[in-house]
Parts: structure tokens; C-alpha cells; sequence
């Protein structure tokens, strides 16, 4: 999901949308070209292919949409395969939409302002489950004997255990019969309706994430978390007005005309979530794009939108192939929703993703639409195919899903990765480096999603300096290595629902033990870094004789606990530059030199690797300073805001 944390709501795209509007204010630009897109390479094979991964919890379902009352009445089975080493006891439900059920809610209690966006529904959600029988059982009703509430939270009712009469040994199966209905909210949070549009997401009874050990990875719906589940087989069959267009995860495999109303059947698997959206405003567009069969549905009128997000797809897709593996589904839906339904904007489901933004949004010489759509399909991989725990470590789907969308914004579109507007130019690099900045050191970035203290530290944390730790890797260490080490990690744990170890042991792998230990004090110990010329002296020596010779001497410090290394570059007044490279160990770095030129100036990481680095108005210092104006003054601060010299 893209961040939203900024004063409680919108994040990161609200904050391209601010300058889109910004830029829309200034000129109405027409768009610039995109730049060339790269001849795409045979589609690379999967490390694992779908049919080969085990099925844990698959949902065979038929739900039918009540479009004046926004209810779904839904009913089918689920089929349950203990694949843990222990026998199960319980099983553990996931009811998402009963965090929309009332003021008392874990989602919706403070201090979390009613939610992500802080403004809570103006309508309430709820699902009701009717029945939860099991076949093996002698069709047996399970619901009655359910825990009523989250377990320690007698308000919440998300997290739901249900106890068997008799344990499931390992290897043995559930069918479970299920009803229920699903009360959409008024659109809050990726769910719910806006007039006649409709999201779908996290609306059935779900099951939680079973652990090899035979643990559930249940929790409560939390407004700073989000989700986690099995690999399955969905076969859902949605029944909506015949006039409403459909968007779905997985591929449509029958449609059905009843009169006023029409039947679609769609298959996913294997996948671990299923989400839809229905609405009689759409237009749609499909393309095929590197193999895969794209739709596309936005708003009528948005045409300059879809033709951009169709653009941004061609390059995206193959680009995050060549990245971090074929993507193995034959479909991809992509949802731009009405400026109204704003909030099920930018969102990951497998298979399906959402954007976002007002219709003019392609003119403002930003590159927010694209931001958007690279980040929510980078989750096709992280979150989507690598199915971390959302919940635990976010930071590894959003932070790497950021990088990824990071990488692909600057192989497109260079130095104005993030806007060219009227000339003036802003790379994500930057703006990822002056979010991160604001928050160093404060928390640990791979904390759970419900321990950060707030939206904007987990925004921030999370999202733009986990992108900026490995984006300094990869300059300090070599973007090759670094490139290598996350296509190992995307193809290794596909399908594996990796924790951390598994990508710092990808990193120590292809770029070595000091990139890996400063990556997991960046992560895990809020480590912290900056590098500074203390010193910088050029004088005669007295003792010379002959020509006039030159004592020369630099010191440059590093505080912090993250070491990296680093380049030093000295300038003399003879015109010479000399290039030294300290590996950033210890806490100083000392030059000497004699010679017939003075050192004017020093400048530590002159090209910026060092994206960590607390403040780069420390990073050099010259012997022959010249006055600037007050207007300089300003902007050279100005400018060192933007790079996240300064926190402000």
C-alpha cells in the first residue's frame, strides 16, 4: 500500500499530489514523451513454478452484491489442509470488516484518529458468519462455539477463534461449509462504497496464517497493519447489476447473463487473498503487456490517466521481471478509482492493484500516477509472491516494493524521476532521502506495524529509508551486487513467507559482510550515520628550503554506528584533485601530504552515495570561502531541505 502517514492521512502520494497541484497552479503543462522503453527480454521462468506449491486454505465462494443496500450475501466452502507439524486445536478467523463495526473497534479507537485517514467511516461495515460447518464432521456447526471477541480485547471482534471438537493432526483436511454476510462501509481504507462504486477488499471470513509449528498468526485488525495469509485456490463467482463493470483478482474464467443481472466466475491460485470491484462508471481498456493480460478500469473521462498508466505498465512490468522474476499469472487488473472512492487508492492485492488521482494528474509534470502504479506493482512481488508477515516486519513488502518503485521510476525517467516541471527538476532519490531523515535514529525500521509510534514514523521508517538504505548499498557497494542479492531473495522465497534473516543472508551473500552489517543496524538497531570535515589545514613549512612547500592535512569524522565507506576529494590551488577512500571504520580519517600547492577545499562523499548521511551541509569545508548573498544563503538552504541535510 502506498504510505499514508503524513498528519495522520495521506503520505507520500499526497504529498506528489501537492505538487501536482502545485505544478497544475504554475502551468498546465502538456506531457512530456516518456523516455524509450527498453527492448523487453524473453520472460524469464520462475524459480518456483505455481502448480508446485502446496495449498493451504482455498475458498470456493459465490457472492452476490446488493447494490442500494452495499451488502454482499456470500456463501461456499473452505478447504483447510493442516500442513504444520502439530496438531491443531483451534482455528483462527480473520473478520477485517468488523473493524469498521463500531467506535469501540481496535481499527477505529484512539490514538489511532479513526483509522489511517483519521476521518472513520460515515457508515460502519460489519461481516455476520451464518454458519461454519464442517463436512468431516458430520456437517457440524463450529460457529456457535467460537471465542466471541479478539483474544485480551473484549471490543474487538477481528480476530476470532473458533475450537474443533477434536484436534486436525497433521496432514489432515476440513471442508467447512460457510455463510455469511458482508455489510460494505461508507469507503474507508481499501473497502467499502462511494455511490454506486464498490471495493471489496478483506470481505470475507478469512483464515489466519498457519506457521510451521503449528501456531496461527492471528492478530487484530490494527490501523497500522495490514495482512497475512496462506497460498490457496480461489474460485469466486460474483453476482452484480448487469450494467456495472467488474474488476477482479485472478482470471475470468465464465460470465453468465440472468436478466437485470449478470454471473462472473473467476480463478486465482495459487494466491493468498481475494478482492473486487464492481461500478457502473467505469471504462474499460485491456492490453497484453510482456505475456500478461491486463485490465485496466478508470473512470470515463479519464483518458490522458489510462493511457499514462498503460504506459507506465509496458515499461513496469518487464522492468520488476527482470528485477525479481517472472510474474506468473496469466492476469493483472488495474483499478483507478473515482475521485470520490479516493481511499481505495493505492493498494496490492494479487493480481490487482489500485492507483489514484484526479483526472489531471497527467499534466502536472509530476510523476504521482507513476509512483503509484510502480509501487503497487512491485507488491505483485513483495507482499504478492514473497507473502512476508505484513503485520510483524512491513518493512519487508512496503520498504522493498519503495526501492523497487524507486528504481524503476529513475530507469525511466533519470534526474526527474519524481517531476520536470517548467525545468525544474526532482528525483525520488531525494525526496526518499529527506522523508528518511526526518525519522533517523528514532526507530527501529523493521519494528512491527502496530509498535511505531505513529502513520508518519511508519511512512517514513518504513517506506522511504528502508528504500534509501538499500539504494546507499547499492552505490557504496556496487548496484550490480546489490541487484543480484534482491533477485536471489524475490526467487529463493517465492512462495515462502521469508522473515528478515532471509534477505540480510542475500546481502551478506552478493555484497559481503560490512554492506550486510550496516544494513541490519540500519534496520534493526536504528543505526545512524554522518560523516563531517572537522579539520582542513594547508601551511608553509618553515623547515622547507628551496621551492615553497605545503603542510596539508584533513580529517574527516564519522558519527553514528553505521559504517560505510566513503570518498574523499581534495583540491589544490594548482588546479590538482586527489580522490582518497576511506572503508568508514573507526571515527576518523586522517590525510597529511607535503607538496608545492596548498589544499583549498575538501569535500567528503562528493557524489553522494552516502544517502544515510544526517546532514550533508557538514560534508566539506574550504580554505578560500567567498561571500554569499542573502539570497544564496536562503537557497543553499533551501537546497539542503530538499536533500535532507536539514530536519526541519
Amino acid at each position: 500500500m502506498k504510505f499514508r502517514g503524513l498528519a495522520g492521512a495521506r503520505g507520500l502520494f499526497e504529498l506528489l499530489l501537492g505538487l501536482s497541484l502545485w505544478a497544475a497552479a504554475v502551468a498546465l503543462v502538456a506531457p512530456r514523451p516518456p523516455a524509450p522503453l527498453p527492448v523487453p527480454s524473453a520472460r524469464p521462468a520462475p524459480a518456483r513454478a505455481p502448480q508446485q506449491v502446496p495449498l493451504v486454505a482455498s475458498y470456493t465462494l459465490v457472492a452476490k452484491l446488493d447494490e442500494s443496500q452495499h451488502r454482499i450475501a456470500g456463501s461456499g466452502t473452505i478447504a483447510f489442509t493442516n500442513r504444520s507439524s502439530a496438531a491443531l486445536p483451534s482455528l483462527y478467523f480473520h473478520l477485517y470488516l468488523n473493524g469498521f463495526k463500531n467506535e469501540r473497534s481496535l481499527f477505529l479507537r484512539s490514538p489511532f484518529a479513526r483509522g489511517r485517514s483519521g476521518q472513520g467511516p460515515r457508515e460502519h461495515g460489519y461481516i455476520e458468519v451464518k454458519r461454519l460447518a464442517a463436512q468431516e464432521l458430520g456437517g457440524m456447526d463450529l460457529w456457535p462455539g467460537r471465542v466471541p471477541h479478539s483474544p485480551s480485547d473484549a471490543a474487538d471482534e477481528t480476530d476470532i477463534e473458533v475450537p474443533l471438537p477434536v484436534p486436525l493432526e497433521p496432514g489432515a483436511s476440513l471442508t467447512l461449509d460457510v455463510a455469511f454476510d458482508a455489510q460494505l462501509p461508507s469507503l474507508i481504507e481499501r473497502t467499502g462504497h462511494a455511490g454506486s462504486f464498490h471495493f471489496a477488499g478483506q470481505w470475507f471470513p478469512k483464515l489466519a496464517k498457519l506457521e510451521p509449528d503449528g501456531e496461527f498468526a492471528h492478530f487484530p485488525f490494527h490501523a497500522q497493519a495490514e495482512f497475512y495469509a496462506d497460498f490457496g485456490r480461489y474460485d469466486v463467482t460474483l453476482d452484480v447489476p448487469a450494467g456495472f463493470s467488474v474488476g477482479a483478482s485472478g482470471q475470468k474464467v465464465s460470465e453468465v447473463s440472468r436478466g437485470p443481472r449478470r454471473e462472473l466466475r473467476y480463478v486465482a491460485e495459487p494466491v493468498h487473498d481475494f478482492a473486487w470491484t464492481a461500478w457502473d462508471g467505469f471504462a474499460e481498456r485491456r492490453e497484453r503487456i510482456a505475456g500478461v493480460d491486463v485490465t485496466l478500469l478508470s473512470p470515463k473521462g479519464y483518458e490522458e490517466i489510462a493511457r499514462q498508466t498503460l504506459s507506465t505498465l509496458a515499461f513496469g512490468l518487464p522492468e520488476l521481471e527482470r528485477r525479481f522474476g517472472a510474474y506468473p499469472y496469466r492476469t493483472l487488473t488495474v483499478v483507478h478509482p473515482p475521485q470520490e472512492a479516493e481511499q481505495a487508492g493505492g493498494m496490492e492485492y494479487p493480481t490487482l492493484i489500485t492507483t489514484g488521482g484526479p483526472w489531471f494528474l497527467p499534466y502536472t509534470g509530476t510523476r504521482a500516477l507513476e509512483a503509484v502504479t510502480l509501487h503497487e506493482l512491485a507488491h505483485q512481488w513483495f507482499y504478492g509472491l514473497v507473502a512476508t508477515n505484513e503485520a510483524r516486519h512491513p518493512f519487508l513488502d512496503e520498504g522493498l516494493s519503495s526501492y523497487g518503485e524507486l528504481r524503476a521510476l529513475g530507469v525511466r525517467f533519470g534526474d526527474a524521476s519524481l517531476a520536470n516541471v517548467s525545468g525544474l527538476e526532482l528525483s525520488a532519490e531525494a525526496l526518499f532521502r529527506a522523508g528518511a531523515a526526518l525519522r533517523a535514529g528514532e526507530e527501529s525500521l523493521a519494528l512491527p506495524a502496530r509498535k511505531f509510534s505513529s502513520f508518519r514514523s511508519l511512512g517514513l521508517l518504513v517506506y522511504l529509508r528502508t528504500a534509501t538504505a538499500l539504494e546507499t548499498l547499492a552505490r557504496c557497494f556496487g548496484r550490480a551486487k546489490l541487484d543480484a542479492a534482491l533477485g536471489a531473495f524475490a526467487e529463493k522465497q517465492r512462495f515462502a513467507h521469508p522473515g528478515p534473516e532471509a534477505l540480510v543472508a542475500e546481502l551478506r551473500s552478493e555484497l559481503g559482510e560490512p554492506a550486510a552489517r550496516a544494513f541490519e543496524r540500519v534496520a534493526f538497531e536504528r543505526g545512524r550515520v554522518n560523516f563531517s570535515v572537522r579539520e582542513l589545514d594547508a601551511a608553509r613549512d618553515p623547515s622547507a628550503t628551496g621551492p615553497t612547500t605545503y603542510v596539508n592535512r584533513v580529517v574527516v569524522h564519522r558519527t553514528g554506528d553505521v559504517e560505510l565507506p566513503v570518498e574523499i576529494r581534495m583540491s589544490f590551488r594548482n588546479g590538482a584533485v586527489f580522490r582518497e577512500r576511506w572503508d568508514g571504520t573507526g571515527p576518523t580519517w586522517t590525510y597529511e601530504s607535503r607538496g608545492p600547492a596548498p589544499l583549498v577545499r575538501a569535500v567528503v562523499d562528493p557524489e553522494q552515495r552516502v544517502l544515510l548521511d544526517d546532514n550533508l551541509l557538514d560534508n566539506s569545508a574550504s580554505l578560500a570561502p567567498r561571500s554569499l548573498t542573502r539570497i544564496e544563503e536562503r537557497l543553499a538552504y533551501i537546497a539542503a531541505l530538499t536533500l535532507g541535510g536539514i530536519a526541519p
